[in-house]
């Protein structure tokens, strides 16, 4: 396990720098730049500009420049916000996109894991029928529906909630982490339902009930542990993606997160900052699948790893 574990550490920066090689040509290949907007900027105002922050270089220049750069953890200047770095960025945005993705995905597991654990002790029941219709229900119904559903409902209808501001915990916080949490909820549900069902009917099963064991320490010792293994599979990208903010859900409940950073960096074609994120992304993303093989080894003894 540990020699498994180190050899994807070594090979976690070969994958950041590819990731990183492609996000840099990228971003460089969409139309338009940084300094293009609505208003029209003479061509040499532009060009000087671009000669100012390197633009003008080769793409090699400015990649081993780039590097170079963050290899120190300098993932340079913002070109939409003058006076602030993306390291500032980041570390303004992620707290937000956190904490939202974090209690959206404590309500996933929590809700999914039970709801499918049941679903799949109760195979063909009224509540193995109705749990698996609302799930359908929450994967089906995107988060740009769901979300100002919930604001019309709770904020506008029922005044129970705002929306407007961010103050993290906790009546800010209740309505976008029900919108982010639900999509995962469903997949969750349904992924621990269906490793229920194909576990319930194995040998090492039938041997424990065989012997005694009450239905609850079946389940609890022998049967849980096989069923969660696509839901830790199914957690590791989604953990990763969660984490680093929903681009649809800040924008609808104005959340100052990385999603909603994403989505202006974009626009405004602001090249260091769209890579800085994605590099984050990538970074806990290659992370979170390290983490899921090792849990996988936890959780199946069959599994071995040289």
């Amino acid at each position: 396990m540990l020699r498994f574990i180190l050899r994807r550490l070594v090979a976690l920066p070969l994958v950041l720098l590819v990731l990183v090689a492609i996000t840099f040509v990228m971003v460089r290949m969409a139309p338009g730049g940084p300094f293009t907007g609505e208003k029209n900027i003479p061509p040499e105002t532009q060009a000087a500009q671009m000669r100012y922050w390197g633009l003008d270089q080769p793409i090699e220049v400015q990649f081993a420049r780039y590097l170079g750069n963050l290899v120190k953890g300098d993932l340079g200047p913002s070109f939409k916000y003058k006076d602030r770095t993306v390291n500032d960025i980041i570390k303004d945005s992620w707290r937000p996109s956190a904490v939202l993705g974090g209690t959206a995905m404590i309500i996933a597991v929590l809700i999914g894991i039970s709801a499918g654990l049941i679903a799949g002790l109760k195979q063909n029941s009224r509540y193995d029928y109705a749990s698996m219709a609302v799930a359908m229900v929450g994967i089906s119904l995107p988060t740009f529906v769901v979300g100002p559903f919930l604001v019309l409902l709770f904020a506008l209808q029922i005044p129970i909630f705002k929306t407007q501001g961010w103050e993290v915990f906790p009546r800010d916080l209740i309505l976008p982490a029900i919108t982010l949490a639900l999509p995962y909820t469903a997949r969750i549900a349904r992924l621990t339902r269906a490793g229920m069902l194909e576990v319930v009917n194995q040998d090492y099963i039938r041997t424990a009930r065989a012997k005694g064991l009450g239905e609850s320490l079946v389940v609890a010792r022998h049967a849980l542990r096989g069923a969660l293994l696509p839901v830790v599979s199914f957690l590791g990208p989604a953990l990763a993606f969660i984490m680093t903010g929903s681009l649809v859900v800040e924008q609808i409940f104005q959340v100052p997160g990385l999603g909603r950073q994403f989505v202006l960096s974009a626009l405004n074609r602001d090249y260091t900052l769209t890579q800085g994120l994605v590099i984050l992304t990538g970074a806990l993303l290659i992370i979170a699948n390290l983490v899921v093989d090792v849990l996988y080894g936890f959780l199946d003894p069959r599994i071995r790893y040289e």
